[in-house]
């Protein structure tokens, strides 16, 4: 019965920063890989970052040293760490559970959270 919820998101100028969370009151989110996925409109889903539940991250290659992802387990949290951020970032982004594989496709997920909007705009 794994339910997430995602939040953080808000409107930033090109070159700032976010911190999205992923939550799941009720459940353990350590036993989960958690993946980050993003759409903007008229575009498909697209993989962002994911991390197994043994620690493995990955990465999109648009997003390579700008995003990192963490758990912070005494919360209960996964988080997305947005630097740098650029026009093109702007979307809806969602985290998922829990099939974290190296081509970060969204139909290895199976739960999904509501989404949280991310725009970067001047």
């Amino acid at each position: 019965q794994l339910q997430l919820a995602e939040s953080g998101g808000g409107l930033v100028q090109p070159g700032g920063s976010l911190r999205l969370s992923c939550s799941a009151p009720g459940s353990t989110l350590d036993y989960y890989d958690i993946g980050w996925f993003r759409q903007a409109p008229g575009k498909e889903r697209e993989g962002v970052s994911c991390m197994s539940s043994g620690g493995r991250v990955l990465y999109a290659d648009s997003v390579k040293g700008r995003f990192t992802i963490s758990r912070d387990t005494a919360k209960n949290t996964v988080y997305l760490q947005l630097d740098n951020l650029k026009p093109e970032d702007t979307a809806t982004y969602y985290c998922a559970a829990d099939s974290c594989r190296s081509d970060l496709q969204a139909s290895d997920y199976d739960t999904w959270g509501q989404g949280t909007q991310v725009t970067v705009s001047s």
